[in-house]
């Protein structure tokens, strides 16, 4: 499955099969917020966070290929991620984008 977050795939002629998304929503444990919350008061990257971040997006592009692959989909173009807080430590990740399939190129 080809991912782009372009409007096409340079060579392919596409069929648009339609909108679709995937996402997930994390948090840390409680133990990790804490020291999340002492590391506010030096500076500095929040690895746990950063890893966690990572993870909800290959998790929610993962659901997002999922879907396009029911639809038949070669590709997903104009992929775009969004995140949000939900609660304290808690964050949605969404991914969506446009399923196509190649069209026949004779």
């Amino acid at each position: 499955m080809i991912i782009v977050t372009t409007d096409f795939i340079t060579g392919k002629e596409c069929e648009t099969l339609g909108l679709v998304k995937g996402s997930t929503v994390q948090t840390k444990n409680f133990g990790k917020d804490i020291l999340a919350g002492l590391k506010n008061l030096v500076g500095g990257e929040l690895k746990d966070y950063t890893a966690m971040m990572n993870e909800a997006r290959a998790i929610a592009t993962d659901r997002m290929i999922l879907e396009a692959g029911i639809l038949g989909a070669d590709a997903v173009v104009s992929v775009r991620y969004a995140t949000s807080s939900i609660t304290n430590g808690a964050a949605e990740v969404i991914v969506y984008g446009t399923a196509v399939k190649f069209k026949n190129q004779e």
